[in-house]
């Protein structure tokens, strides 16, 4: 186990890409769509397409500071943008038949096993930018695992990476920063955490590059999925 984890009490864990398959989840509910459209379009590069536009709904509404809207509200705002961009102007039964697939996320499969593992030793968190309500349905339905804590950015107001998010996860635990490791596979999450004082665990699921930063802001370590996270930190 590398050094720096020896005091680390609590793992944070993002719950979308990084526990749940968002793509292979979702990826169906596209192509549904788009065969009923006779669409030629990739529903695998749909959901790219979809996926990037989402994080710039969260970061518009983060940076302009008119209320938080809600991690749902700005999936169905990324999916109306990236159809339209897409020539494919959904109608409001569409943008709800789409929408209702979110509720049958996934976990990966190696995720259950290693968390038991981790749980020998960590607090284990869910750590999400998802409304409460449906964290709470994910947690129980999907995932099916007792976290010993779950919470939501809407505590905070903002969408992860701001800073408050990271902060109230540890206030709320009562612990200093660097006693948590962030988990995540989205590695501007990672990277967020660390500049809080977080430790940080970047899952790199997706074979992507980290983010251009600081080499102090840089993940603890890197893995390619749930067991050889449970490998590095136990």
């Amino acid at each position: 186990m590398n050094p720096v984890f020896e005091n680390c009490k609590a793992l944070t864990f993002d719950l979308f890409g990084t526990v749940l398959d968002l793509g292979g989840s979702l990826t169906p509910h596209l192509k549904i769509f788009l065969d009923n459209r006779d669409s030629e379009i990739d529903p695998a590069a749909m959901w790219q397409q979809l996926r990037y536009r989402q994080r710039i709904e969260q970061y518009q509404d983060t940076l302009v500071e008119l209320g938080h809207s809600g991690y749902l509200e700005t999936v169905q705002k990324a999916f109306d943008y990236v159809a339209r961009a897409n020539k494919l102007t959904p109608s409001p039964e569409e943008t709800k038949t789409f929408m209702s697939g979110w509720q049958e996320l996934s976990p990966f499969p190696e995720c259950v096993a290693a968390l038991d593992r981790l749980s020998e030793r960590y607090k284990l968190i869910a750590l999400s930018n998802g409304n409460p309500w449906f964290l709470d349905h994910l947690v129980k339905n999907r995932i099916k695992y007792n976290f010993d804590g779950v919470m939501s950015v809407e505590e905070a107001g903002y969408f992860k990476p701001k800073p408050g998010v990271y902060r109230r996860a540890a206030r709320n635990l009562g612990m200093e920063p660097g006693e948590l490791i962030m988990v995540s596979a989205n590695s501007f999450d990672v990277m967020g955490a660390r500049t809080c004082g977080l430790r940080g665990a970047y899952v790199n699921r997706y074979d992507l590059p980290f983010e251009d930063t600081h080499d102090m802001y840089k993940p603890d370590v890197t893995v390619l999925n749930f067991t050889e996270l449970a490998d590095a930190l136990l």
